[in-house]
């Protein structure tokens, strides 16, 4: 928590530099590499890799739709079986933004999340395969800001519920993004929450 709060003063208080003209899009495509990690000593801490895609499209001066889908696999071999876990997470959601500043925007989201986790288990020759899923509900609020021309950064607490399927927790994301010119972008960004960790970097085109 100290180091969000840290981050977050860092950005509302970073001092004012030449902004783009055009200011920070809401509508912008991206895709790259992430990673699911799962903090269990019984489970000996594992990790899945995979990629993801995502997108903004604005609506309105200061609502946006957005979308995306993410995949992490993770293969565990023995002498005579093979374990593969998938875990695939389509979201659909809507967002608000205000501006707090010249180069601040205050952010609220609301999300709808589908966690699906597929197991096989291959032995002999036989493959053996189950699966489940739940709907989980996802809102957040947050800031966005420039602290140069050239960088964002972004800053979102939240929870996340699922009803009796998935116990509420909550959420932080931390990201922020590099750019080469007014389109393309490098984005990588961090959220955290109970005993997992999701870690995404990719390209942004942005519109």
């Amino acid at each position: 928590m100290r180091k969000i709060l840290l981050a977050s003063t860092l950005l509302l208080g970073a001092p004012l530099t030449a902004i783009a003209d055009d200011g920070m899009s809401y509508t912008y495509v991206e895709g790259g590499w992430n990673q699911l990690q799962i903090s269990s000593s019984a489970l000996n801490d594992p990790k899945a890799d995979g990629g993801y895609v995502r997108g903004s499209f604005a609506i309105a001066e200061q609502v946006n739709l957005f979308g995306g889908w993410s995949r992490v696999t993770d293969t565990t071999r023995y002498a005579y079986s093979s374990v593969k876990t998938t875990l695939d997470q389509p979201h659909l959601g809507i967002g608000y933004h205000m501006p707090m500043s010249d180069r601040v925007d205050f952010t609220a989201d609301l999300a709808w999340n589908r966690r699906r986790g597929k197991g096989e288990v291959r032995s002999d020759g036989v493959t053996y395969s189950s699966t489940t899923s739940v709907n989980t509900a996802v809102g957040t609020f947050g800031v966005r800001g420039k602290p140069s021309a050239k960088t964002e950064a972004w800053l979102k607490a939240g929870y996340i519920d699922g009803n009796s399927n998935f116990d509420g927790t909550w959420t932080a994301t931390l990201g922020g993004q590099v750019s080469f010119n007014r389109t393309w972008g490098v984005v990588a960004e961090g959220q955290f929450y109970d005993d997992f960790a999701e870690y995404r970097v990719g390209v942004r085109a942005s519109f």
